[in-house]
């Protein structure tokens, strides 16, 4: 008998946007939080540059709100923008009371001492820091005031599978109980997932009242990406799996600045050096960012990583540079001590050269549709942070908002479990996981081919520039790629590979189909065959799943 467990929330995630809901979540409610690998390996750990809010004097809410419905290319949810926006100072006080040791500098007296800093997109300094890890500092402190509630409980190297929905019960559930009788609207409601216990092999059983998705973006899905390993989608694939709506799957934000070095893998180079004065260059020395936009190199990421795929095909090189060596050395080493230190690791001095970067998928700015509640379409569900469509970033994410959405929907979906969780029912009871019909997969090289051209056309066809064609091969491909995973799915015991395999498939599917569906160009969405922004397109792309059905009118109120 393989393991279950019950509690009243399961968050499934253990970001900034997981941590930060199970801290703000009352004692009296148990909590589980499923990671994927050790607790603190996510995008979140990585983030470099920082978190935007509005603490000086000399900005505004209304600047800030402007800002991000400006990046976002006329697809902001303007609700949703001014919602998180609002929050922004009270999260950054929130994250200092829990302990994060932001950078103080004592010019910025009325940003409260915070050394504030500008990145793209940004018409003031109103981006808050840790040096140049602030990920890194939030995820610690989170993780350390985590591991201290004794109401929750941590479940590391844990990959969750699916949802339960207490109307459908998943076919590779036990057969001693059917497999899904009823499918009214009244009866569906998520009452936990199963996951994989990658230490023990075993599928385990969650129950829980309330089941969080916290499991981030989907960047792995390409060839080249800044992200961890774990950023497979899987949250955006169950809940799509699960009946909920997805929207701007086509808005792939890829980072104009990573390093391009053999020995670098997935190493960001952060955009406040851009706000701080760095240039971007050919390798020749000449500076081409003014010839793309009056911003320069404070352009939207969008235009920038644009740009520089511009120019790397056109010049035929493999890489630009990024330039801040005009810059006081003790300034540099100050500001970017993390990034200095990785830099001359691998024999790089970016107080005295240029440093060689790469465009790479860095953010997935739309995901399963969640409400101003953190609310997704199947009761007892809640969608925040990366995996999340809120509205907050159209089509195109402005800078250092991701830490704050994270944030500020942490607290949101807090306080709405706490409003429903006195009359919300508990958990039916599920079935354990049936693995006795499966066997031991004979060829593992299957999945590693599978997944090594799954991201390889998915870069070269849906990437930074894409076309009909280059859409049209990718869907093609996907068609026989997952039928070739469901195969494997049915057939064998599941490991972590194939779960992310069967994931990534899900997602890829879902970023073309979106991309079919915009005959435009918008934000971070570029096609040769449409290269004009047309307004009468200025909707978000909404995609429904075959499974879905409406919500029910409690879940709705």
């Amino acid at each position: 008998m393989t393991a279950s467990h019950r509690h009243d929330v399961l968050i499934i995630g253990s970001g900034a946007a997981g941590l930060s809901l199970a801290l703000r979540l009352s004692t009296k409610l148990s909590i589980a939080v499923l990671s994927k690998r050790e607790l603190r390996e996510g995008n979140t750990l990585y983030a470099q540059g920082g978190i935007s809010a509005v603490l000086d004097a000399g900005d505004s809410v209304e600047s800030h709100v402007r800002d991000t419905l400006n990046a976002g290319a006329g697809l902001c949810d303007e609700t949703t923008v001014r919602q998180v926006v609002a929050h922004g100072p009270d999260s950054i006080r929130w994250l200092f009371q829990e302990g994060v040791e932001f950078t103080r500098d004592a010019q910025y007296k009325d940003a409260e001492g915070y050394h504030l800093t500008r990145e793209g997109g940004h018409s003031h300094r109103r981006v808050v820091h840790a040096a140049d890890a602030t990920g890194r500092a939030v995820e610690d402190t989170l993780e350390e005031q985590i591991r201290n509630r004794a109401n929750v409980d941590l479940f590391e190297h844990h990959t969750a599978v699916d949802l339960i929905d207490a109307a459908r019960i998943h076919p590779r559930a036990a057969a001693s109980v059917s497999s899904g009788t009823s499918t009214s609207s009244a009866d569906a409601r998520c009452i936990g997932a199963y996951s994989l216990n990658s230490l023990s092999g075993e599928v385990e059983t969650f129950l829980a009242r309330f089941v969080v998705i916290a499991t981030g973006g989907a960047s792995k899905v390409y060839l080249y990406t800044s992200n961890p390993d774990v950023a497979t989608g899987d949250g955006i694939a169950m809940a799509w799996r699960a009946g909920c709506r997805a929207a701007n799957m086509e808005f792939i934000q890829f980072h104009p600045t990573c390093l391009y070095h053999p020995q670098a893998k997935s190493f960001l180079v952060t955009e406040a050096l851009r706000g701080e004065g760095a240039r971007l260059l050919l390798p020749d020395g000449e500076r081409f960012m003014p010839r793309f936009d009056q911003r320069a190199e404070l352009a939207p990421r969008d235009i920038v990583a644009r740009a520089i795929d511009h120019e790397m095909k056109r010049i035929g090189s493999k890489y630009v540079l990024l330039d801040i060596s005009h810059r006081k050395p003790e300034f540099i080493r100050e500001h970017f001590p993390t990034i200095h230190a990785r830099c001359l690791e691998l024999g790089l001095d970016m107080t005295r050269e240029p440093l060689p970067v790469v465009p790479a998928a860095h953010y997935t700015c739309g995901g399963i549709i969640s409400d101003t509640r953190a609310r997704a379409d199947l009761p007892g569900l809640y969608v925040i942070g990366e995996a999340a469509y809120t509205g907050l970033h159209g089509a195109n994410r402005m800078a250092s908002n991701s830490l704050l959405e994270c944030l500020v929907f942490g607290e949101v979906a807090a306080q709405d479990i706490e409003r429903l969780a006195e009359d919300w029912p508990e958990p039916t009871d599920a079935p354990s996981w049936d693995a006795s019909r499966v066997r031991e997969p004979d060829e593992e090289v299957v999945i590693s081919h599978n997944w090594e051209e799954l991201r390889r056309f998915m870069w070269d066809y849906v990437g930074i520039v894409r076309t009909n064609k280059r859409l049209m091969r990718a869907k093609r491909r996907i068609d026989l790629l997952r039928q070739e995973i469901i195969e494997h799915y049915s057939d064998f015991r599941v490991d972590t590979d194939l779960l992310e395999l069967r994931n990534l498939v899900e997602v890829a599917d879902l970023i073309v189909q979106s991309a079919q569906r915009r005959r435009e160009s918008r934000g971070l969405h570029y096609t040769l065959d449409f290269p004009q922004r047309d307004e009468s397109q200025r909707t978000p792309t909404l995609l429904i799943p075959d499974r879905y059905r409406p919500r029910p009118p409690r879940w709705a109120d």
